[in-house]
């Protein structure tokens, strides 16, 4: 499978391709007040709106730092429901695809949060993967697409 490499904080993570619309450089982004941190703020994408989560804040760790390859990953969410959004994620040092065979994960024994999923390892160390359904808590989920399940 292809994954889009970046870093959240010192660690490579991997999302699958067919999950990636389109990379972006930084923007700026309009803020959210009393919105949960994890949550970098909202961006304008060709006249809509599309919610954008910091990878680093929503793994606890500090915000993602502003390096020369610091994106905005917009990925196709899709709920528990099925309905498909468009979500930002802010993602470190984005490196580009790399092939990795499913023979090459394996579960990674420890479940730090649930958006992470198996690991590969290869001569960079390891890489592993963000499973995008699995990143935002209903909460979040819902106060991110308050406009029901319809389909964005």
């Amino acid at each position: 499978m292809k994954l889009l490499v970046f870093h959240i904080g010192a660690d490579r993570y991997g999302l699958r391709l067919r999950d990636v619309v389109r990379v972006l450089p930084l923007m700026e982004l309009k803020q959210l007040p009393l919105a949960p941190d994890s949550v970098a703020g909202l961006m304008d994408l060709h006249g809509v709106s599309v919610p954008v989560i910091d990878l680093c804040r929503a793994a606890g760790l500090p915000s993602a730092q502003e390096h020369y390859n610091t994106r905005i990953i917009v990925a196709d969410y899709v709920t528990p429901q099925g309905a498909h959004h468009q979500l930002g994620l802010r993602a470190e040092r984005v490196l580009g695809v790399q092939d990795v065979r499913d023979s090459q994960l394996a579960d990674g024994g420890v479940q730090a949060a649930p958006f992470l999923g198996q690991v590969a390892s290869d001569a960079q160390g390891m890489l592993q993967l963000v499973e995008l359904e699995q990143l935002l808590p209903a909460g979040l989920r819902a106060l991110l697409f308050q406009h029901g399940e319809a389909a964005a």
